[in-house]
């Protein structure tokens, strides 16, 4: 398939987990991608699997100047950007009478704030036919016990989504939410555990957990011209997890 060909991508968060798994998908569809996230070793263990294909730009969606660092090496490089996965996330589990303003300030900076700017900043790069894809959750449409503050965070994407939708009416500019019910993630599985997390899949009408390179699948969908006639929508790869 080369649906993506000649096309340049963004994903944050793409040194592991489901970004990894659509920058994958992205440069088996011809794009070129640009990986960001805060940790070196994983980012540059990321480009070594994508190889000529990939660069890493190491930074934190929190960071106006980090941010600002990728959009100029984006723009500098190849002149634009056609698509772009906010997708970089955070989240550890609090319950009511357990949440403190540190827990609830960092989920909110990085999955929120985070992607408001990650979006913002990237516009002046993008023209009709660019796609934007904001990572969701299941969680923001289920209640969670202990995950209030991050499921609260995936709400906001969701709305965002449908916000931006019309804000970017007449611009060509498309913008969804993607998200992912279970998934073996590094996140995931550092937050839930391993024995949860099978647990978990098991309950889904499928009755598994879901791979990175399933959700990566339905992003470059997100990302092509194969849903032009799209946005403001959110599409779940969740197993059937919080449809039933």
């Amino acid at each position: 398939m080369s649906r993506l060909q000649g096309k340049t991508a963004v994903v944050t968060g793409g040194g592991t987990g489901i970004g990894l798994g659509a920058a994958k998908r992205f440069v088996e569809e011809g794009a070129f991608v640009y990986l960001f996230g805060r940790r070196q070793e994983a980012l540059d263990a990321a480009v070594a699997q994508l190889g000529s294909s990939a660069r890493a730009v190491r930074g934190s969606v929190t960071d106006p100047a980090d941010l600002d660092r990728l959009y100029d090496a984006v723009k500098a490089e190849r002149g634009g950007l056609d698509i772009l996965f906010a997708n970089a996330g955070t989240g550890s589990f609090a319950a009511l009478g357990e949440i403190t303003p540190e827990h609830y300030d960092q989920t909110f900076d990085v999955n929120v704030k985070g992607v408001v700017f990650t979006v913002q900043k990237a516009l002046p790069l993008m023209g009709k036919g660019a796609s934007i894809i904001l990572t969701g959750s299941t969680t923001g449409v289920m209640g969670t016990p202990q995950f209030s503050i991050y499921s609260a965070t995936k709400a906001a994407v969701r709305n965002l989504a449908r916000s931006w939708a019309m804000d970017l009416r007449g611009t060509g500019i498309r913008v969804n939410v993607l998200s992912p019910g279970p998934t073996r993630t590094e996140l995931a599985l550092e937050v839930v555990g391993e024995e949860a997390m099978e647990s978990l899949g098991g309950t889904t009408p499928i009755g598994r957990v879901g791979d990175p390179a399933e959700t990566g699948a339905v992003a470059a969908f997100l990302a092509s011209s194969d849903s032009s006639f799209m946005t403001g929508g959110e599409v779940f790869v969740d197993g059937g997890f919080a449809q039933v």
